[in-house]
């Protein structure tokens, strides 16, 4: 057996079933528990992150828009561009809609993880916000010696996550493609570059990642819509058939066509699924250790904020790039794959000066190179809990090195070890999750009553 085949061997049994009802399953748990919260609170919830209220006031290193921005920087990355491929690739158009769905029960699980973020958060040696789900699983958990163990494998996931899987070389890997590939700079040069860029950015902390991050997240995900967009208006019949071809899709299967092999409904819902929290990450537990260092009062307001994380992820930029792809009929192309099907899906549909690929190149740049500095501080966070601040300099010196190294690692087994580790983190998260989720539903209760209340004075007066 082949390394390639060994990690495989190794991925199909973490992303078995059981893997798969725990994160769903936990979602759906908490969205009936939640009251469908993810409906009825999403307009609230993006009301939230453009006012501002007296509880962005509380302590926290940095505003709540601005640990979202962080976190969306690690999440909208090379899942929304190579990870739709891969999925759609793999399971056919109907993955796209297990992609919808692990998103929408994925809104209330990623509530909960930023909700907790702030009821359990802490400072470091250094004064800073410490929070994630190594801190609401050792404060949180009744049974303490359960909650040290699972807290500290989710760190030690955590960094594993960091180096080897969404933090590093997946998202390396894509830069330099896209650079090498759309604009001829050779591999090296990029290497060199792309190394220089996050040492630089990294070593401010938070508050320079997140600097970046308000910057170029909002910048990125419009412009990247923006040309998704233009593609899909130009022709709209066959946008129409592409969206029932994945809802034919995901109950029916799909019979093979053109370099497509064939995929029945159950792998249309693992292929979907695991891309999707790939993409958004709900339920891995990272969100959360940026969503730690907001700056409010109260826990649901930044578990609110948190959760459309999820619905921009996903929902939007996701849906766009699924839609190209399947509409183009470039997703069942036998000769191509990643960011290669992407390219020439949005290149055959917008040719007006290969504007449609330099869309694609430019986004998986931008995206790839946030999502790098977003992990950056995810690991940094595992770390801390891990060994202290003193560990830091450790982690960011080989989290440096890998990102060095990362143009000239194989791409399958690039993704094969990236669902591995993240299947691994989620697991403690997931248990931690089920098992406070009476701490959840308290707290949400007890805002939304008193938010009646200051709603009721407000009318009065």
């Amino acid at each position: 057996m082949d390394t390639l085949n060994f990690f495989q061997a190794i991925n199909n049994f973490v992303w078995g079933p059981p893997l798969l009802i725990l994160l769903v399953g936990t979602g759906v748990y908490l969205t009936v528990r939640l009251g469908l919260l993810q409906i009825f609170k999403l307009p609230l919830a993006l009301k939230y992150l453009f006012v501002k209220d007296s509880d962005d006031s509380g302590e926290g290193d940095v505003s709540s828009f601005a640990a979202l921005c962080t976190a969306l920087a690690a999440t909208i990355g090379t899942g929304n561009i190579v990870g739709v491929a891969t999925a759609i690739r793999l399971g056919g158009p109907g993955a796209l809609f297990w992609m919808w769905m692990a998103a929408f029960f994925g809104m209330a699980t990623k509530y909960s993880e930023g909700l907790l973020a702030i009821k359990y958060r802490t400072k470091d040696e250094n004064g800073q916000q410490a929070g994630g789900p190594m801190y609401y699983l050792e404060g949180g958990l009744k049974n303490k010696k359960l909650g040290k163990i699972l807290a500290k494998s989710f760190a030690v996931f955590g960094i594993g996550v960091a180096f080897f899987g969404i933090g590093t070389f997946a998202q390396v890997n894509a830069i330099v493609t896209g650079v090498s590939g759309g604009f001829g700079v050779p591999r090296i040069i990029v290497a060199v570059l792309l190394t220089l860029s996050v040492a630089a950015v990294t070593v401010g902390g938070i508050k320079s990642i997140s600097r970046v991050s308000e910057i170029v997240v909002p910048f990125m995900a419009l412009f990247y819509v923006f040309g998704a967009t233009i593609i899909l208006l130009m022709d709209r019949s066959a946008t129409a058939a592409a969206f029932n071809l994945v809802i034919s899709s995901a109950f029916n299967g799909h019979a093979a066509v053109g370099g497509f092999a064939g995929a029945g409904v159950a792998l249309a819902l693992k292929a979907g699924v695991a891309r999707g929290v790939f993409s958004n990450e709900s339920g891995l537990g990272s969100a959360p250790i940026a969503s730690a260092a907001a700056r409010t009062n109260s826990c649901v307001r930044q578990g609110l904020i948190s959760m459309t994380g999820t619905f921009f992820d996903t929902i939007v930029v996701c849906t766009m790039t699924g839609l190209v792809l399947i509409s183009s009929g470039f997703w069942n192309h036998a000769n191509l794959a990643g960011a290669e099907v992407t390219n020439a899906a949005f290149n055959n549909l917008l040719t007006f000066g290969g504007i449609g690929g330099l869309i694609v190149n430019i986004g998986i740049i931008f995206f790839a190179f946030t999502t790098i500095l977003g992990w950056n501080y995810y690991g940094e966070r595992c770390t801390v809990y891990l060994c202290g601040v003193k560990g830091i300099k450790y982690f960011k010196a080989i989290f440096i090195f890998l990102i060095a190294i990362g143009p000239f690692i194989r791409l399958e087994l690039i993704w094969v070890v990236a669902d591995i580790v993240n299947g691994l983190m989620a697991i403690p998260n997931l248990i931690g999750l089920i098992a406070l989720s009476g701490v959840i539903i308290k707290e949400t209760k007890d805002y939304f009553e008193e938010l009646k209340v200051k709603e009721k004075k407000t009318k009065t007066v």
